[in-house]
Parts: structure tokens; C-alpha cells; sequence
């Protein structure tokens, strides 16, 4: 079972506790997957899910909000991941176009409406009741295990806004973008996800995508610790092996004796001490030497071997030349 099915799962469980919440958490569930039909003259509301827990929500709602009773179907997928489709019906005969106007789907008038009726999302406990029951009716959010995205995907960019912008009312950045033919509202800041499932009142869901989060980042801090020791020891090696070559070379060529008795004494002591670090063989010479004054040292020793090297290179070429004359002739 997916992360969002068991975040949804436990929104189902959730029952607002006025009036008021329940009409904005059904209103909202048949914003997002309700449509209006026809059939043989009688008109009817259904309102289709894939989540059990939600059906049963819908079917509850209508009943302790109108009294009336709906007829649940279930339907078969015959393609892609041939799933259960859960539908929720409810007859409009009688008292119907009443039921329509209090959930916001028609006017006064009898019209359909396009976006949120705002006596629905007066109250904050309101609001978030109404975000709970757009999540339930199209959201999804990832395991915290991967990339942090929580989205609600809606037909209608009206809604998308109204919905973008009640999240907003509590100080969340959601965005909206389009995909083919729906509007997508989402986050993907881990903070503002975590708020968000406490907005609609997904504690369970909450504590677990933040223990995972936790996890997660401790786990990234101590990869990130891990190569930067790992990157600066071999910066380390690294640098202390060409600082032997360069001694070497000066030892082979004029000899350590030639140098001043500061550099000698860095040189021998790098000599025997290849694997300590620039602070420890401060600490070997006498007087002792900081960080920076071996550096320094180890520095002038690069540019004397440099220097060697140089004049080695130029030799070697002078020697070629005399030899290929007689060659050329």
C-alpha cells in the first residue's frame, strides 16, 4: 500500500465536528470527482473514486448531512492497472436541486457554478475540512523515501485557484501548473508538506513522513561528512606524495645540504614522516612551526624542485640538438 493510500486512508477517518465542516468536506469531494447524468429522465449525482475509504466517507456524509441514502456500485477497470472504481450514487428526485445549491455546485438560480462557494470556507475548521476532502478526492503525495511532491489534480483551473488559494491561507506556497488537460496544485518543499498534512489532520501520516524525513536527511548529512573526510584525506595524500618527489629530486640533484636550515629541517622531517599532517610536523621541528609557516616551507621546497626540473628539461633539449646535428649532416 502506497504512502498516499495510507494517508488517505486515515483522512477517512477523520470527521469534522460541526455541521458546517462535513457540508465543506463533501462539497469539496464532489467538486473534484462528481458529475451530474441524465439517465432515462432522471437526473443523478455521482461521484467516482478509487479509494474504498473515501466512498464510504461520501456515502456517510450524505447521509448525516440530507438524510437520504446513496446507492455504492463497484466497477471493474478493464485496462491499465484494473482497479476497483467506486461509485457513489445519489438520485436528485425531490429534494435534489436543494442538496446541489448547499454543496455549491448550482447558483440560486438553478445554474452550475464554476468555483468554491465561499459560505462554504467561511470558518478556518471549514477551510481545512474542504482541503481535506479535495486531497481525498484527488491528491497524492510521495513517499518521503524519494522526491518531496504533494499535488491535487483537478479539471477546473477556477478551482485549482480557489483551492491554491485557501492553502494559502495558512501560510502555504502552493503553486499550480498544467498537465494535458488538468490543473495540478502542489508542493514540494518537505516543511510546507508536512504542515499541510497537519492542516487536514493526517497526525499518523505527519509522524511517519517526518520520521522517514529525518532519516533520510541524517542519513544524507553523514554521506555528505563522508566524502568531504574522504576528499580532503585524499587531498592530503595526495599533496604529502608530491612533496616527497619534490625532496627526492632536490636530494638527488643538490642535495639537502644546500639548503637553508629551515627548509632542510621541514624536508628530513617530511622525508620520515610522509603520512602527518602540515600541523603535526610543525610540531616535530624545533623551534615548532605552525600550520601556515610549514606551508610555506613545503612551498619553497616545490619551487626549487621546479626550478630543477626546468633547468633539467632545458639540458635535455640542448643535449638532443648536439646530438641530431651530425645525424642531419
Amino acid at each position: 500500500m502506497s504512502f498516499s493510500t495510507v494517508t488517505k486512508n486515515e483522512l477517512a477517518r477523520v470527521v469534522g465536528k460541526d455541521q458546517c465542516c462535513k457540508l465543506a468536506e463533501l462539497a469539496a469531494l464532489v467538486r473534484m470527482d462528481g458529475a451530474l447524468h441524465s439517465e432515462r429522465q432522471k437526473a443523478a449525482l455521482t461521484v467516482v473514486t478509487e479509494n474504498a475509504a473515501a466512498a464510504r466517507k461520501v456515502f456517510s456524509l450524505f447521509k448525516d448531512l440530507f438524510g437520504v441514502h446513496t446507492q455504492v456500485l463497484v466497477q471493474r477497470r478493464t485496462r491499465l492497472r484494473k482497479n476497483n472504481l467506486y461509485v457513489v450514487r445519489l438520485p436528485l428526485a425531490g429534494e435534489g436541486e436543494e442538496i446541489l445549491e448547499r454543496l455549491g455546485v448550482l447558483d440560486g438560480q438553478g445554474r452550475l457554478t464554476a468555483g468554491l462557494k465561499e459560505e462554504l470556507v467561511r470558518r478556518d475548521c471549514c477551510r481545512r475540512a474542504y482541503l481535506r476532502g479535495a486531497f481525498l478526492g484527488g491528491g497524492s503525495v510521495n513517499s518521503p523515501e524519494g522526491t518531496y511532491h504533494l499535488e491535487i489534480v483537478t479539471t477546473s483551473r477556477r478551482h485549482a485557484r480557489d483551492i491554491c488559494r485557501l492553502m494559502g491561507r495558512f501560510g502555504l506556497g502552493a503553486r499550480v501548473a498544467t498537465r494535458k488537460n488538468w490543473y495540478v496544485v502542489y508542493l514540494k518543499e518537505s516543511e510546507q508538506i508536512v504542515d499541510f498534512l497537519n492542516i487536514m489532520g493526517a497526525h499518523t501520516a505527519l509522524l511517519d513522513f517526518e520520521n522517514v524525513r529525518i532519516y533520510k536527511e541524517m542519513r544524507n548529512q553523514v554521506n555528505r561528512l563522508v566524502n568531504c573526510e574522504t576528499a580532503n584525506l585524499n587531498k592530503t595524500v595526495d599533496a604529502s606524495m608530491r612533496q616527497v618527489e619534490n625532496i627526492r629530486l632536490i636530494a638527488s640533484t643538490v642535495g639537502l645540504d644546500g639548503l637553508s636550515p629551515g627548509l632542510k629541517q621541514v624536508a628530513e622531517a617530511r622525508l620520515n614522516h610522509p603520512d602527518a599532517s602540515l600541523r603535526e610536523l610543525g610540531e616535530m621541528l624545533e623551534p615548532r612551526v605552525g600550520k601556515s609557516g610549514v606551508n610555506h616551507r613545503l612551498r619553497r621546497l616545490e619551487e626549487i624542485a621546479g626550478r630543477i626540473r626546468a633547468r633539467g628539461n632545458r639540458d635535455s633539449h640542448l643535449t638532443s640538438g648536439k646530438d641530431l646535428r651530425p645525424v642531419m649532416k
